[in-house]
C-alpha cells in the first residue's frame, strides 16, 4: 500500500470522525442557526470522508500485481 493511499484513508477517517462529532454535538440544546450549520457540515464531512475512503480502496485495487 502506497503512502498516498494511506494518507487518503487517514484523511477519510478524520473527516468521518469530525462529521460524527459535529452531529453528536447537536444533542445539546442549540439555536436554529447552529443546528442548521452543524447538520450541513456534519453530513457533508461524513460524505466526503466516505467518498475519499472508497476512492482510496479503488486506487489500492488498481495497484501493481492485481
Amino acid at each position: 500500500m502506497s503512502w498516498g493511499v494511506i494518507a487518503m484513508f487517514a484523511v477519510g477517517v478524520l473527516l468521518v470522525l469530525t462529521g460524527i462529532g459535529l452531529l453528536l454535538a447537536l444533542t445539546r440544546p442549540s439555536g436554529p442557526a447552529k443546528v442548521y450549520v452543524f447538520r450541513m457540515v456534519g453530513i457533508m464531512t461524513i460524505a466526503a470522508g466516505a467518498l475519499l475512503a472508497i476512492s482510496a480502496g479503488v486506487i489500492q485495487s488498481w495497484g501493481p500485481g492485481r
